[in-house]
Protein backbone atom coordinates (compact mmCIF):
# COMPACT_ATOMS: atom_id res chain seq x y z
CA UNK A 1 0.00 0.00 0.00
CA UNK A 2 1.20 3.52 -0.82
CA UNK A 3 0.93 6.22 1.82
CA UNK A 4 0.62 10.02 1.30
CA UNK A 5 -1.06 9.70 -2.12
CA UNK A 6 -4.80 9.72 -2.84
CA UNK A 7 -6.30 6.64 -4.52
CA UNK A 8 -9.32 6.89 -6.82
CA UNK A 9 -12.34 4.63 -6.35
CA UNK A 10 -14.74 3.80 -9.21
CA UNK A 11 -18.30 2.62 -9.56
CA UNK A 12 -20.06 1.35 -12.67
CA UNK A 13 -23.16 2.67 -14.41
CA UNK A 14 -25.47 0.87 -11.95
CA UNK A 15 -23.73 2.57 -9.01
CA UNK A 16 -21.96 -0.68 -8.03
CA UNK A 17 -18.56 -0.60 -6.45
CA UNK A 18 -15.69 -1.41 -8.82
CA UNK A 19 -12.53 -0.79 -6.85
CA UNK A 20 -9.86 1.66 -5.74
CA UNK A 21 -6.62 2.27 -7.62
CA UNK A 22 -3.62 4.55 -7.19
CA UNK A 23 -3.84 7.76 -9.24
CA UNK A 24 -2.42 7.69 -12.74
CA UNK A 25 -2.06 3.89 -12.84
CA UNK A 26 -3.14 1.96 -15.93
CA UNK A 27 -5.78 -0.71 -15.28
CA UNK A 28 -7.38 -3.65 -17.04
CA UNK A 29 -10.18 -5.76 -15.66
CA UNK A 30 -12.27 -8.85 -16.38
CA UNK A 31 -15.63 -9.78 -14.94
CA UNK A 32 -16.77 -13.27 -13.84
CA UNK A 33 -19.84 -14.03 -11.71
CA UNK A 34 -19.81 -10.68 -10.02
CA UNK A 35 -16.03 -10.70 -9.33
CA UNK A 36 -13.80 -8.13 -10.97
CA UNK A 37 -10.15 -9.14 -11.54
CA UNK A 38 -8.08 -5.99 -12.13
CA UNK A 39 -4.42 -5.47 -12.98
CA UNK A 40 -2.89 -2.08 -12.17
CA UNK A 41 0.17 -1.00 -14.17
CA UNK A 42 3.20 -0.52 -11.97
CA UNK A 43 1.52 -2.12 -8.95
CA UNK A 44 0.61 -5.61 -7.70
CA UNK A 45 -2.34 -7.28 -9.32
CA UNK A 46 -5.31 -8.20 -7.19
CA UNK A 47 -8.92 -9.34 -7.19
CA UNK A 48 -11.59 -6.87 -6.13
CA UNK A 49 -14.91 -8.36 -5.05
CA UNK A 50 -18.21 -6.80 -5.99
CA UNK A 51 -20.05 -6.39 -2.66
CA UNK A 52 -23.40 -7.18 -4.26
CA UNK A 53 -22.33 -10.70 -5.34
CA UNK A 54 -19.61 -11.88 -2.99
CA UNK A 55 -18.08 -15.33 -3.59
CA UNK A 56 -20.93 -16.73 -5.70
CA UNK A 57 -18.72 -19.54 -6.97
CA UNK A 58 -18.25 -20.84 -3.40
CA UNK A 59 -21.94 -20.70 -2.49
CA UNK A 60 -22.75 -24.33 -3.52
CA UNK A 61 -19.87 -25.62 -1.39
CA UNK A 62 -21.12 -23.74 1.67
CA UNK A 63 -24.65 -25.04 1.17
CA UNK A 64 -23.36 -28.59 0.75
CA UNK A 65 -21.24 -28.59 3.90
CA UNK A 66 -23.87 -26.81 5.97
CA UNK A 67 -23.40 -24.14 8.60
CA UNK A 68 -20.10 -24.02 10.56
CA UNK A 69 -20.28 -26.04 13.74
CA UNK A 70 -23.16 -28.16 12.45
CA UNK A 71 -22.59 -31.83 13.50
CA UNK A 72 -22.72 -34.68 10.98
CA UNK A 73 -25.78 -36.93 11.27
CA UNK A 74 -25.15 -39.76 13.79
CA UNK A 75 -26.17 -43.41 13.35
CA UNK A 76 -29.19 -44.33 15.49
CA UNK A 77 -28.30 -46.39 18.56
CA UNK A 78 -30.64 -49.24 17.60
CA UNK A 79 -29.10 -49.46 14.11
CA UNK A 80 -25.56 -49.44 15.50
CA UNK A 81 -26.38 -52.20 18.00
CA UNK A 82 -27.98 -54.34 15.29
CA UNK A 83 -25.07 -53.83 12.90
CA UNK A 84 -22.44 -54.66 15.54
CA UNK A 85 -24.42 -57.70 16.70
CA UNK A 86 -24.54 -59.04 13.15
CA UNK A 87 -20.81 -58.46 12.71
CA UNK A 88 -20.10 -60.25 16.02
CA UNK A 89 -22.29 -63.21 15.07
CA UNK A 90 -20.57 -63.45 11.69
CA UNK A 91 -17.11 -63.37 13.32
CA UNK A 92 -18.11 -66.08 15.84
CA UNK A 93 -19.49 -68.27 13.08
CA UNK A 94 -16.30 -67.87 11.05
CA UNK A 95 -14.21 -68.70 14.13
CA UNK A 96 -16.22 -71.86 14.83
CA UNK A 97 -15.90 -72.99 11.22
CA UNK A 98 -12.12 -72.48 11.25
CA UNK A 99 -11.79 -74.32 14.58
CA UNK A 100 -13.81 -77.26 13.22
CA UNK A 101 -11.76 -77.39 10.03
CA UNK A 102 -8.49 -77.34 11.98
CA UNK A 103 -9.72 -80.12 14.30
CA UNK A 104 -10.67 -82.26 11.29
CA UNK A 105 -7.28 -81.56 9.71
CA UNK A 106 -5.46 -82.57 12.91
CA UNK A 107 -7.41 -85.82 13.19
CA UNK A 108 -6.83 -86.62 9.52
CA UNK A 109 -3.07 -86.06 9.82
CA UNK A 110 -2.89 -88.27 12.93
CA UNK A 111 -4.88 -91.01 11.19
CA UNK A 112 -2.70 -90.84 8.06
CA UNK A 113 0.44 -91.02 10.20
CA UNK A 114 -0.80 -94.17 11.92
CA UNK A 115 -1.77 -95.72 8.59
CA UNK A 116 1.63 -94.92 7.13
CA UNK A 117 3.37 -96.53 10.11
CA UNK A 118 1.18 -99.61 9.84
CA UNK A 119 1.94 -99.98 6.13
CA UNK A 120 5.69 -99.68 6.77
CA UNK A 121 5.54 -102.31 9.50
CA UNK A 122 3.47 -104.61 7.31
CA UNK A 123 6.03 -104.31 4.50
CA UNK A 124 8.81 -105.23 6.94
CA UNK A 125 6.87 -108.23 8.29
CA UNK A 126 6.32 -109.51 4.74
CA UNK A 127 10.09 -109.62 4.26
CA UNK A 128 10.40 -111.81 7.36
CA UNK A 129 7.82 -114.36 6.24
CA UNK A 130 10.44 -116.40 4.38
CA UNK A 131 12.52 -116.56 7.55
CA UNK A 132 9.51 -117.78 9.51
CA UNK A 133 8.89 -120.45 6.88
CA UNK A 134 12.49 -121.64 7.26
CA UNK A 135 12.09 -121.79 11.04
CA UNK A 136 8.97 -123.91 10.59
CA UNK A 137 10.92 -126.31 8.40
CA UNK A 138 13.70 -126.55 11.02
CA UNK A 139 11.15 -127.25 13.72
CA UNK A 140 9.77 -130.11 11.61
CA UNK A 141 13.19 -131.74 11.16
CA UNK A 142 13.67 -135.09 12.87
CA UNK A 143 15.75 -134.43 16.03
CA UNK A 144 17.40 -137.83 15.60
CA UNK A 145 18.62 -136.88 12.13
CA UNK A 146 22.09 -135.68 11.17
CA UNK A 147 23.25 -132.74 13.31
CA UNK A 148 25.23 -131.24 10.44
CA UNK A 149 22.09 -130.74 8.34
CA UNK A 150 20.32 -129.11 11.27
CA UNK A 151 23.24 -126.78 11.90
CA UNK A 152 23.40 -125.82 8.25
CA UNK A 153 19.68 -125.00 8.24
CA UNK A 154 20.05 -122.77 11.30
CA UNK A 155 22.94 -120.91 9.69
CA UNK A 156 20.92 -120.28 6.54
CA UNK A 157 17.98 -118.90 8.56
CA UNK A 158 20.32 -116.69 10.57
CA UNK A 159 21.94 -115.22 7.46
CA UNK A 160 18.58 -114.62 5.78
CA UNK A 161 17.16 -112.91 8.88
CA UNK A 162 20.19 -110.67 9.33
CA UNK A 163 20.13 -109.72 5.67
CA UNK A 164 16.53 -108.50 5.90
CA UNK A 165 17.18 -106.62 9.14
CA UNK A 166 20.25 -104.91 7.72
CA UNK A 167 18.29 -103.91 4.62
CA UNK A 168 15.71 -102.31 6.93
CA UNK A 169 18.42 -100.23 8.62
CA UNK A 170 19.58 -102.41 11.53
CA UNK A 171 23.33 -102.33 12.28
CA UNK A 172 25.06 -104.91 14.48
CA UNK A 173 27.64 -103.57 16.97
CA UNK A 174 30.45 -105.89 18.04
CA UNK A 175 33.43 -103.69 19.04
CA UNK A 176 35.94 -106.42 19.91
CA UNK A 177 39.49 -105.16 19.28
CA UNK A 178 38.33 -101.53 18.88
CA UNK A 179 38.95 -98.74 21.34
CA UNK A 180 36.24 -98.58 23.98
CA UNK A 181 33.52 -96.09 23.05
CA UNK A 182 30.99 -95.40 25.83
CA UNK A 183 28.56 -94.00 23.21
CA UNK A 184 27.90 -97.50 21.81
CA UNK A 185 29.15 -99.90 24.46
CA UNK A 186 28.76 -100.57 28.17
CA UNK A 187 31.75 -101.94 30.10
CA UNK A 188 30.63 -104.67 32.50
CA UNK A 189 34.15 -105.79 33.50
CA UNK A 190 37.82 -104.83 33.09
CA UNK A 191 41.02 -106.82 32.95
CA UNK A 192 44.68 -105.88 32.90
CA UNK A 193 45.96 -105.67 29.32
CA UNK A 194 48.69 -108.12 28.30
CA UNK A 195 50.52 -105.24 26.66
CA UNK A 196 50.33 -101.46 26.91
CA UNK A 197 49.09 -101.01 23.33
CA UNK A 198 45.82 -102.81 24.20
CA UNK A 199 44.97 -100.44 27.05
CA UNK A 200 41.36 -99.14 26.87
CA UNK A 201 40.40 -101.51 24.06
CA UNK A 202 37.53 -104.04 24.07
CA UNK A 203 38.73 -107.53 24.88
CA UNK A 204 35.42 -109.42 24.57
CA UNK A 205 31.74 -108.89 23.80
CA UNK A 206 29.20 -110.50 26.08
CA UNK A 207 26.18 -109.15 24.22
CA UNK A 208 26.24 -107.41 20.84
CA UNK A 209 24.60 -104.03 20.43
CA UNK A 210 22.35 -102.72 17.70
CA UNK A 211 21.82 -99.39 15.98
CA UNK A 212 18.76 -98.73 13.84
CA UNK A 213 19.08 -96.04 11.15
CA UNK A 214 21.78 -94.23 13.11
CA UNK A 215 20.00 -94.40 16.48
CA UNK A 216 21.37 -96.63 19.22
CA UNK A 217 18.83 -99.31 20.09
CA UNK A 218 20.94 -101.30 22.54
CA UNK A 219 24.56 -100.76 23.64
CA UNK A 220 26.98 -103.65 23.46
CA UNK A 221 27.97 -105.23 26.77
CA UNK A 222 31.74 -105.69 26.72
CA UNK A 223 34.90 -106.41 28.67
CA UNK A 224 37.62 -103.78 28.48
CA UNK A 225 41.40 -103.86 28.92
CA UNK A 226 42.43 -101.29 31.50
CA UNK A 227 45.69 -100.89 33.41
CA UNK A 228 43.97 -98.42 35.78
CA UNK A 229 41.20 -100.80 36.79
CA UNK A 230 38.42 -98.87 35.02
CA UNK A 231 37.53 -98.18 31.38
Amino acid sequence: MLYGRAWSCQIDAQARYVGCFPPGAGRTESRRNGTISATVSGHESGTYVNPEKPFEEDAPLVEELGEPGEALPAEPAEGAIKRLSEQLAEANDRHLRLAAEFDNFRKRVARERIELTDRAQAAFVIKLLDVLDDLDRLAAVDPNGPQAALRQGVDLVDKKLRKELEAAGLERLDPVGARFDPAIAEAVSVIVPPEEALDHTVSATFQVGYRFKGNLVRPARVQVYSSEGHP
